[in-house]
């Protein structure tokens, strides 16, 4: 019954228009994937490229079908539930939820040491000016976005302009190397080899640690929630995932023409290599611009969503959430002006998010049969055992890559 309540009070402050409705599923759906686009998404796409050519299409493939296995799960029960993803943690298991905001937090902090790297070399290439200056500026543009009074219409319309303007010139790019499509549609679906650290690195970049919950989060600030919301809350989350892939396979495409062609990308900067080989010194300047657009949205939906994760927690901290996100924003300056980026930090913060994905999903899909958490709401069997795979082939790949592959980086 207090369920029923909850959802109906909350319809009567959801958006009334269809196009304000629109807009506000629109900007979940692209702050998702913008999060989840940031420098690690270009240099991640074009050196797996570079290693696997055609066959990486193949891991694309994978990636799509897992990452959409996991956001349709996790969207719904938050929507459902009317709850965050800590407070759902909590509630299957008391204390789950501060372990999984801690583990995100630290993620969302340390990889925005380096989405704010990645914006200071955007600026370094469109106006010369020093990386560490660039990023200062960055910074102070992302602070700007949440110093607006409707910071979230804001973000949300950066963050789909943005969008539109890595999809566009990317695009452009990969027109200009002349890559072999028939050759990467055939290998996408019959490789020549099957890379698993490839996958579990694509979908940990995508949908894991705060990225999974960064447009259900965003829906539920906006009052977008409930049985009669789920429609809309799936169309966002496929969404979502389908302009990441979009981008994605693009930039793939855009990097394949080059290795196809025999160039050699220089291993100091594998993305900006490849739309420099593509397009000349035009090519470069439109990789300022991507690799600014990815990095900006990145330290927007990381500040946000890190800061979602711990607001719960406290009156005090829902209280003063805009300064939280801004404070986490400039310490995130700070590190990187005065430290630069902690690869190896990175590296291992990276790795975990791929392990974080299956502790997340695993426990949203035991919330989807607490009737104290969704109420009277039965979840379709279907995405229970679709959301059951990619736990269990997200946490063997996590564990194989954990044990196998990260020793070796720290020895």
């Amino acid at each position: 019954m207090e369920t029923n309540k909850k959802i109906t009070n909350t319809e009567k402050q959801s958006p009334v228009g269809a196009q304000s409705n629109l807009s506000l599923l629109l900007g979940a759906a692209f702050l998702m994937a913008t999060s989840a686009i940031g420098p690690g998404f270009l240099t991640q796409t074009t050196v797996f490229t570079q290693k696997l050519a055609a066959s990486f299409g193949f891991v694309i493939v994978m990636s799509i079908i897992l990452d959409i296995g996991a956001q349709m799960n996790v969207w719904r029960i938050i929507a459902v539930s009317e709850k965050r993803g800590q407070d759902i943690a909590n509630m299957v298991f008391p204390g789950l939820g501060y372990l999984v905001a801690f583990l995100i937090v630290l993620g969302g902090l340390a990889f925005n040491i380096g989405n704010i790297g990645g914006a200071g070399l955007g600026m370094n290439v469109m106006f010369g000016v020093t990386p560490v200056t660039g990023a200062i500026i960055s910074a102070a543009v992302a602070i700007a976005i949440f110093l607006i009074k409707e910071a979230g219409k804001a973000m949300d319309r950066v963050t789909q302009i943005a969008g539109f303007v890595m999809i566009g010139l990317t695009v452009y790019i990969a027109i200009s190397s002349a890559p072999p499509v028939g050759e990467a549609i055939m290998k996408s679906f019959v490789p020549d080899q099957i890379d698993m650290f490839a996958i579990i690195t694509l979908v940990g970049g995508t949908v894991g640690g705060y990225i999974t919950f960064a447009g259900g989060h965003r829906l539920l600030d906006a009052g977008i929630r409930g049985v009669k919301a789920l429609p809309q809350v799936t169309k966002s989350s496929v969404s979502g995932i389908l302009i990441t892939s979009i981008m994605r396979v693009v930039l793939f495409l855009a990097a394949l023409g080059v290795v196809s062609h025999g160039l050699a990308i220089d291993p100091a900067n594998p993305p900006a290599s490849v739309f420099k080989l593509a397009a000349g010194n035009i090519g470069y300047k439109v990789f300022g611009v991507v690799m600014w657009a990815a990095a900006i949205t990145s330290v927007i939906g990381a500040a946000y969503t890190s800061v979602s994760f711990i607001k719960t927690f406290s009156t005090s901290i829902e209280k003063h959430e805009k300064s939280i996100i801004i404070g986490f924003i400039l310490v995130s300056t700070l590190v990187f002006s005065l430290v630069g980026q902690p690869v190896k930090i990175l590296v291992l913060v990276g790795s975990l998010n791929g392990l974080i994905l299956p502790i997340t999903l695993a426990t949203i899909l035991v919330a989807a049969y607490r009737k104290s958490i969704v109420g009277d709401y039965k979840h379709p069997l279907w995405m229970t055992i679709f959301g059951g795979l990619v736990v269990v082939m997200m946490a063997y790949m996590s564990g194989y890559t954990l044990i196998n592959t990260l020793p070796k980086m720290f020895q």
